[in-house]
């Protein structure tokens, strides 16, 4: 979840529990909205308050409400019922719809948050700064920022490349990537993020040095062979990829013969651990 965002709601809903649960297949949280229609409300029948509001938002034809489905969540009994759950967009888009005072402070952030978007139009390099602020937050150190900034462009040089290869689509973009992280990993992107025990985190961001480099000469590796041989279509520029992630590989498999041991760790970099169940506690 956005940290700024998570930061906000807690200040609000002190001394309150909204429970959540992580979809993995979907690789999103989602928000009981019973739990947060009590909290805005204050009503003492929360239930009863969800349903009034429910067919209200129905009639007025908030998508909301027809992207809102049911997940199980623990009662306070202990047991697990089917939940009215809506994502963190959803989540925000009925804190807007709710005329409550406690929903306030999070409108007014809202706007401001519109209103920086903007600015960034305008002066990208503010995006920039606002990136490099978040890494430092983090605890990263300005080394690894530099670096890290830096594999942003390379990434964006790759990216071009590929849309000059009549690549268009995101879900394109991911299946290419895929192609390379598979052949010098082992493992799809979404399979190495699991297998650091990273959900929304960014897999690079949470990557050693070595693993790092080794993303990277894939990466580079795919582009200028791309470059060389102009692909085509997804099925030619997979065939590239493989042989981008291929030179990684390769180089992978040469420095752990040199070691004598795995290069690719389970460990993340700031040490993210979850729990199976999740919630937003602000006590």
């Amino acid at each position: 979840m956005n940290e700024d965002k998570m930061y906000l709601v807690n200040k609000i809903f002190k001394n309150d529990t909204i429970r959540t649960v992580w979809d993995s297949n979907l690789e999103k949280y989602f928000v009981s909205v019973v739990d947060l229609v009590g909290v805005l409300s204050e009503s003492k029948d929360k239930q009863a308050y969800w349903r009034k509001l429910k067919q209200r938002l129905k009639k007025e034809g908030n998508e909301t409400v027809t992207n809102c489905h049911a997940l199980k969540l623990k009662a306070n009994d202990g047991k697990y019922r089917m939940t009215d759950v809506v994502d963190i967009e959803g989540m925000f888009r009925i804190i807007e719809s709710l005329p409550s005072r406690n929903a306030e402070p999070v409108k007014i952030w809202l706007a401001k948050l519109g209103s920086e978007r903007i600015d960034e139009t305008f002066d990208p390099s503010i995006a920039v700064k606002r990136a490099i602020d978040t890494y430092r937050l983090k605890g990263y150190n300005e080394e690894w920022i530099q670096k890290r900034i830096k594999g942003i462009q390379d990434r964006k040089k790759l990216t071009d490349v590929w849309k000059d290869g009549g690549i268009t689509e995101n879900k394109e973009y991911a299946i290419l990537t895929n192609e390379i992280y598979k052949e010098w990993s082992g493992m799809t992107a979404k399979e190495y993020k699991n297998y650091k025990g990273l959900r929304k985190e960014s897999l690079r961001d949470n990557m050693t040095d070595i693993e790092v480099a080794l993303a990277d000469l894939g990466e580079i590796a795919t582009r200028e062979l791309a470059k060389k041989h102009k692909p085509l279509g997804l099925e030619q520029n997979k065939k590239i990829a493989k042989m981008g992630g291929n030179v990684s590989k390769s180089a992978r498999d040469n420095l752990e013969e040199k070691l004598g041991e795995k290069v690719i760790t389970s460990e993340n970099q700031l040490n993210y651990k979850y729990n199976d169940e999740l919630l937003i506690d602000n006590k």
